[in-house]
């Protein structure tokens, strides 16, 4: 499916279906079982939050590209430079 446009008048319809609101779950949370709903997630309206989207109906795992050596001094930001 090719990108849809959430903003505008292009998609009325499909944005109305879209307006109600769902579950969006933050990214990079430390997981506590006690406080999961309240912490990890937040109500979400896909046409006020975001632009546009596009879909996948297939994908595949990420294939590492390897260890290339690099020149200089190794990359430690931000605990020592």
């Amino acid at each position: 499916m090719p990108e849809q446009p959430l903003r505008g008048q292009a998609n009325r319809d499909l944005c109305g279906r879209l307006a109600a609101g769902r579950l969006e779950r933050f990214i990079g949370v430390i997981y506590r079982p006690d406080t999961e709903r309240w912490s990890h997630y937040v109500e979400c309206s896909m046409p006020r939050q975001f632009d546009g989207y596009t879909w996948f109906d297939q994908t595949h795992a990420v294939e590492p590209l390897g260890q290339e050596p690099r020149a200089g001094v190794a990359e430690t930001w931000p605990f020592g430079l």
